[in-house]
């Protein structure tokens, strides 16, 4: 099923930032590869993936301790997982985001459909990043498979 999401979300509590300034060009061009080499993904389809898992994380990180129940689609969680997976790096970028904390990934085996990929997207948009809202809405019927309400993915 594929859900339409309003083209305004709230208003941003951020300045508008670009994901690629959160990592290096180096870590950006490993990570398209990576996506490239493990999905059926163009380096258009894979940028689009890995700017928004970056944003995801990012607003996760900003937004700990608040037990906002934030997660994404699976669309979004194969650019998490391929973060996740490069560990020395995903460590450094945690390091250098989430206040020195390492942000744990803690996924569940049911998926919910309880409106939580819906209402992070929206999160992320207000965390003054360019949503793409296409792949948000592909799987968000399906909601997230992560654990809500922690200071983890």
């Amino acid at each position: 099923m594929f859900l339409e999401f309003p083209a305004a979300a709230a208003a941003p509590v951020a300045p508008a930032r670009d994901p690629r300034q959160f990592v290096s060009p180096a870590q950006w061009d490993k990570l398209v590869g990576l996506l490239m080499r493990d999905n059926p993904y163009d380096q258009v389809m894979a940028e689009r993936v890995l700017g928004q898992a970056i944003a995801y994380l990012v607003t996760a990180m900003e937004c700990r301790g608040q037990d906002l129940g934030l997660g994404p689609g699976h669309i979004i969680d194969i650019g998490v997982h391929t973060m996740i997976l490069d560990t020395m790096a995903y460590a450094d970028f945690c390091d250098h985001h989430n206040g020195g904390a390492f942000l744990h990934h803690v996924p569940e085996i049911s998926v919910k459909g309880d409106g939580s990929v819906a209402r992070t997207a929206r999160r992320v948009a207000a965390h003054g990043f360019d949503v793409d809202w296409p792949l948000w809405a592909a799987d968000a019927a399906k909601c997230t498979p992560c654990r809500p309400g922690e200071d983890g993915h």
